[in-house]
Order: C-alpha cells, then structure tokens, then sequence
C-alpha cells in the first residue's frame, strides 16, 4: 500500500475530486493549507499588484493499494496541471499497514 500526498490549487480541486471517484478512489482526506513556493514575483490585477508569497493551496491525503498507485497519480497530474508555476506537488510514501477499525479487516481489504 502507498499513500498519496497531493498539494494542488485550491480551483482544480473539484475536478480532482470527480477524476478520482471516475478511477475508484471512494475515500480520501483533504483540507486547505497555506504554504511557500517558488514564485518569487506578484501578480498584477487592474494595476494593484498583489503578493503571492503565501499560497493558498488544497491538501490531499490518499491511500491506495499498490496496483492503484499510477493510476491515482496520473489522474490528480490530468486534472490539476495548468502548466504554470504553482500547479504543486504529489508525493508517495509506503504504508506497513492499514486497518478499518469497525470490521477488524486490515492491509488493502481494510481500504475497500
């Protein structure tokens, strides 16, 4: 099993959520942080020039099974790329174990 950590924009989200649910992903935790990043210059918007040294961005927590991992990968790069700086990041890290505490059911089973 791997879990999935993706930083996205906040406005690709509910694209993300539906490519998702599209592949299987039924469950997952999310919640909004506020991170540094690369941009270094503001933006300008009707000659009011705003800083974008904090980014306001959506923070994905996934575990899938180890056949899924690719899958769930490419779906979140389709759905949150705009091809600008910002479009984030996503991270994969091994999970030992997993258990669905009501059933008792652990290791993939538990994640169905």
């Amino acid at each position: 099993m791997k879990k999935i950590e993706a930083i996205i924009r906040k406005s690709k989200f509910d694209e993300t959520k539906v490519a998702l649910h599209d592949i299987g992903v039924t469950f997952f935790s999310y919640w909004d942080v506020t991170g540094v990043g690369n941009e270094k210059e503001g933006h300008v918007y009707r000659g009011v020039s705003y800083s974008t040294a904090d980014i306001q961005r959506r923070y994905l927590s996934i575990v899938v099974g180890d056949s899924f991992v690719q899958k769930t990968v490419d779906a979140i790069c389709k759905t949150s790329y705009t091809g600008q700086v910002g479009d984030g990041k996503i991270f994969v890290s091994p999970i030992d174990e997993a258990y669905r505490i009501r059933t008792k059911e652990k290791g993939e089973e538990s994640l169905k």
